[in-house]
């Protein structure tokens, strides 16, 4: 899950999971549109919200797969 903002409300987070995003737009502000037509206005830019689903991922993978032993060719 990636923490984000609600436009106005920054002092309180809440967590969405990436998955579930379809379009991040900045219109100015940024509006996150969800796989079921949900809309929310957030603080984050939209740079802001790729670099969170970035970094949430690849953690993802790094669990998954764990610490890999480093290979000489």
């Amino acid at each position: 899950m990636i923490e984000l903002h609600r436009l106005g409300q920054e002092a309180e987070k809440f967590l969405l999971n990436p998955d579930l995003i379809a379009v991040v737009e900045a219109h100015p502000d940024s509006v996150v549109t969800l796989t079921t037509g949900t809309k929310i206005l957030v603080a984050e830019t939209p740079e802001q919200i790729t670099d969170r689903i970035r970094a949430w991922r690849a953690a993802i993978l790094r669990e998954a797969f764990g610490p890999q032993p480093l290979r000489l060719v």
